[in-house]
């Protein structure tokens, strides 16, 4: 038997595509949480002026909005990934912390550590998404 393949890494699809989709959905939070704030700051304006329409997030988009623009593909893809962290938040945190503890002794240390601190991030990210001055963040993003 070769040393080869007894040094191979634990490398599962299931759970590589768990940590890539609460990485995803966290990271599409911050973008539009950072777009939020940025806007803002660059009008020079407060949450409940940037609620009046005049501030729409589509603005933010170089070189209009158009299917062969490639920011506009990025910007759906960030919406998408925003709203899917909204509603798959709290089961990805569940199914997480559950792999995390059923596979403890298979799972090497930092696949471990990334599916708890992911679970962890993702339901905080959850609970700040209702808290008042993010829910005015939410109903401009979906505007």
């Amino acid at each position: 038997m070769s040393s080869v393949a007894q040094a191979t890494p634990y490398s599962r699809p299931a759970v590589r595509a768990l940590i890539a989709g609460q990485l995803a959905t966290v990271g599409a939070f911050l973008t539009v949480l950072l777009l939020y704030l940025g806007r803002m700051a660059a009008a020079g304006v407060g949450p409940a002026e940037m609620l009046t329409g005049a501030y729409d997030p589509k603005e933010l988009i170089p070189f209009g909005m158009h299917g062969a623009n490639p920011f506009l593909w990025l910007y759906a893809v960030v919406g998408m990934l925003y709203l899917v962290g909204a509603v798959l938040g709290l089961p990805l945190a569940i199914v997480a912390v559950a792999v995390a503890a059923r596979e403890r002794d298979a799972l090497p240390r930092m696949t471990r550590t990334l599916l708890l601190a992911g679970a962890a991030v993702t339901l905080l990210v959850l609970v700040a998404r209702f808290t008042p001055p993010l829910l005015d963040m939410h109903r401009w993003w979906l505007d």
